[in-house]
């Protein structure tokens, strides 16, 4: 049995078992996964898939064992990889974060430029996607810890360290109607088209919960991925904004008005996520904490180990 061949394995499931996207991924030809595949089942005796011809159409219950252990043993290869690392190239390293386009643009520059001064060697790299999309880049290895704040919580592979509560702002431009009022309802609020986050991001189930408890529809007429196209469509005077209170800066966004909105929806955590499983260098300990000063190395080691912080 061959480390290749499990990620031959494994990719081709990540693939929804499409040969030549898994070819692709891995820089090598489609008979070359399909006969790795072949050989790895001929030695362990069991079929992990169903065929139709030479086309996977299914995977058998046999695989779907050996395939979360396969993906366990190359998490754990990957592990003794950065051990390694650690010990050969204190100074250097990568470090990969998967993350929101509100996480990468309005909390994570301060945090990144403090890293890089402190750690120079590193390289960084950073990934957008929704929250579901980053949170399995991390299971899979392609990311050492996510930042998001929804759908982190639904994946029970990641030790999941809360960072920081946040809510709501209503955004409008100068003199709209909104304006007036000392304290914004929903019902007023949902008089106007409204543009805010498409349902994967950003804390988007807190305004549909909002709405829901009041037995209301919310008047959405546009969503968008990013804060910023967001606040351009408010200024061309299409609706009224609901995003993140830390996407608005009053002297960036001087065309527009911010109205606060904690009184009418429940705040959001932003979370870190960090599989269980992985080996943390230290330096990947040390942004944790530049992030989120209450999250030291005893506070996440702790949470790893599933146990309390040690005083």
């Amino acid at each position: 049995m061959k480390l290749q061949q499990l990620r031959y394995l494994c990719e081709t499931i990540n693939q929804n078992m499409n040969l030549s996207k898994a070819a692709i991924k891995l820089h090598t030809s489609q008979p070359a996964i399909s006969k790795q595949i072949q050989l790895l089942e001929q030695e362990l005796g069991v079929d992990i898939f169903l065929r139709n011809g030479k086309r996977f159409i299914q995977i058998t219950p046999a695989g779907q064992l050996i395939v979360k252990t396969a993906k366990e043993m190359l998490h754990e290869a990957e592990n003794l990889k950065r051990i390694a690392q650690e010990y050969n190239n204190e100074t250097g390293g990568t470090l990969t974060i998967a993350t929101t386009h509100t996480q990468a643009r309005y909390t994570l520059p301060v945090v990144i430029k403090r890293f890089i001064t402190r750690h120079p060697k590193i390289k960084l790299t950073l990934r957008q996607g929704n929250p579901t999309q980053v949170s399995t880049m991390v299971i899979s290895g392609e990311a050492d810890i996510v930042i998001a704040t929804e759908a982190i919580e639904h994946f029970h592979e990641l030790v999941m360290l809360p960072c920081y509560d946040w809510n709501r702002c209503i955004v409008v431009p100068p003199k709209h109607a909104l304006l007036k009022s000392k304290k914004v309802t929903l019902e007023a609020l949902n008089q106007h088209p409204i543009i805010t986050y498409d349902s994967a991001f950003t804390g988007r189930s807190k305004i549909n919960q909002a709405f829901e408890t009041k037995g209301m529809e919310p008047n959405i007429v546009l969503t968008a991925i990013d804060s910023d196209i967001i606040k351009t469509y408010v200024e061309l005077g299409l609706g009224v904004g609901i995003l993140a209170n830390m996407a608005f800066d009053k002297k960036r966004d001087n065309n527009l008005r911010s109205i606060d909105a904690s009184h009418l929806f429940e705040s959001s955590t932003t979370r870190i996520g960090i599989n269980r499983n992985s080996y943390i260098r230290s330096y990947i300990f040390d942004f944790i904490e530049m992030f989120s000063p209450h999250l030291t190395k005893a506070t996440v080691m702790a949470k790893l180990q599933n146990r309390n912080p040690v005083p």
